[in-house]
């Protein structure tokens, strides 16, 4: 499938598929898919999780099947449809989904972010909404999806457990983006727990980008802030436009900038280097954040 995902660097826009499950319409990142294909007889896994409808094996891969029908809680029909393969947090998981409509190009501007009602501390199977001629498109949150059925698959708390609070760290603030209220809060909690205490956290590219000209037009943003940590899928501004911005400024881009983020997969990374990304790291491999912001101040402060 040609997705055509590297769009030119930081423009703030990105393509979704758009794809159906009954009567309704739904939304993934196209950065997200390595392919589509028809439906194929998969093989049942004894006790494994209601939504996991087995395994099959494209081309000896073995990729796991999920139902997003019984994810999402909408009545099983018999429909063959399709499995789109998705490749996020080093993962191959094919969804089985009824229809696919079509690609579109979008900004991230036009993405509207569920309110409390629907997106809470506990997350949501939603991370935004397009709203398409006479229809709404609700764009999944594929990666909450996969991680309600096999938590390992998410943020390692183990490894926040196993943090260790060292001095020197408190020194330093750290300036997040992160759209999810649970991932930034589990981000947060990793970071205070190693000692990193002084945090600014937005829930946006956009509101990244506010505060830290809000910074410099103060004169103080190379105190204030020592490391930027953004995630890439956010509404209004992405992490790539963040980047973009910030690493072009003449003042901005002394700061190291990090990209954390389900979405880094090969083609992902070689655009964040383009960018400017200090450094890139998937989210399961939260115990390596706290390096690579060691790291990166360190070398920073030379």
């Amino acid at each position: 499938m040609d997705t055509n995902i590297l769009l030119e660097s930081g423009t703030n826009e990105l393509e979704i598929l758009e794809f159906t499950l009954g009567d309704n319409h739904y939304g993934i990142n196209v950065a997200k898919i390595r392919e589509i294909l028809q439906y194929t007889p998969v093989t049942p896994v004894p006790n494994s999780h209601p939504s996991v409808e087995g395994i099959f094996m494209p081309r000896d891969t073995m990729i796991t099947v999920i139902s997003l029908k019984s994810c999402l809680g909408l009545e099983e029909t018999g429909e063959k449809g399709l499995f789109i393969i998705t490749n996020f947090n080093k993962l191959n998981i094919a969804f089985h989904v009824d229809a696919v409509i079509g690609i579109h190009r979008v900004s991230w501007e036009a993405i509207i972010k569920p309110d409390s009602t629907l997106n809470g501390q506990s997350g949501s199977t939603s991370t935004g909404v397009i709203k398409m001629q006479d229809k709404l498109v609700v764009i999944l949150d594929f990666e909450s999806i996969v991680s309600g059925i096999s938590p390992e698959t998410g943020l390692r708390t183990n490894d926040i457990d196993n943090m260790q609070e060292e001095r020197g760290r408190s020194d330093s603030t750290i300036l997040i983006a992160e759209d999810s209220p649970l991932l930034s809060k589990l981000i947060t909690e990793c970071l205070k727990k190693a000692g990193y205490t002084k945090l600014i956290v937005t829930g946006n590219g956009q509101e990244a980008w506010d505060k830290l000209c809000e910074l410099k037009e103060e004169g103080t943003i190379l105190e204030k802030v020592q490391c930027i940590i953004t995630d890439i899928e956010m509404p209004l501004m992405d992490g790539h436009r963040l980047t973009k911005l910030a690493k072009t400024d003449n003042v901005i881009k002394a700061i190291p900038l990090i990209i954390f983020s389900s979405l880094v997969n090969d083609e992902m990374r070689r655009k964040g280097e383009q960018l400017g990304a200090d450094a890139q790291l998937t989210k399961p491999e939260i115990g390596q954040l706290v390096d690579a912001i060691d790291r990166l101040i360190e070398q920073s402060s030379k």
